[in-house]
């Protein structure tokens, strides 16, 4: 696989699965936290009865827009992802107590996780891509839920849903609809596809 030197790609984003999927496909990048706030914009957001997918593309926006107007030069992805259950939102979860209240919400149930990823260059968003995976989790046991926690301990922490499927969370689930990638909070198809479109990647 061939990248161009320019632009040089800039991921708006902390997240260690975003930017594994980048580097596991071979793209060139640096990685930097955009710093808005997440709060603010979801309140204002629900306020508005804005759905979540379009939510979740704002925040993503928001994030690759404030790295962008730094350095126009730069191919800024940004990304975001968010939870929905029926009429409930969720997000990180704070601790392990908050991961163990939220996956007993979500067990037995399907939920989704509308996932947002945008491209800005030159002061401009140039492309975005959202997809909507969705999540059945079965009927586990309070035994292997706790089980499940005291395994992953942390690490659950960092993923919106308070899971790991590319662990053993994957065994809370009865059916999975959306590849790996978007559940990890980048569609990294769709991402290669406009790269390769606008002679980033060679085609």
């Amino acid at each position: 696989m061939i990248q161009a030197e320019d632009p040089p790609i800039l991921l708006a984003s902390a997240s260690a699965s975003r930017a594994g999927l980048l580097r596991a496909s071979g793209l060139v990048f640096e990685a930097r936290a955009a710093h808005v706030d997440e709060d603010a914009l979801k309140a204002a957001a629900l306020a508005e009865g804005m759905p979540v997918a379009d939510t979740a593309l704002m925040l993503a926006d928001a994030k690759a827009r404030r790295l962008a107007m730094r350095d126009p030069n730069l191919l800024v992805i940004g990304g975001d992802q968010m939870l929905v259950c029926g009429d409930d939102r969720f997000d990180k979860p704070a601790d392990l107590a908050a991961a163990r209240a939220q996956l007993m919400v979500l067990r037995g149930k399907t939920h989704m996780l509308p996932t947002a990823i945008v491209v800005w260059r030159h002061g401009r968003r140039i492309w975005h891509h959202v997809a909507t995976p969705r999540m059945t989790m079965r009927q586990f046991s309070d035994a292997v839920l706790d089980a499940y926690l005291a395994a992953e301990g942390d690490a659950v922490l960092a993923s919106v849903g308070g899971y790991r499927v590319e662990g053993p969370g994957i065994q809370l689930f009865e059916r999975i609809e959306g590849s790996q990638d978007e559940i990890l909070g980048l569609p990294i198809l769709p991402l290669l596809g406009f790269l390769r479109q606008h002679g980033v990647l060679a085609g």
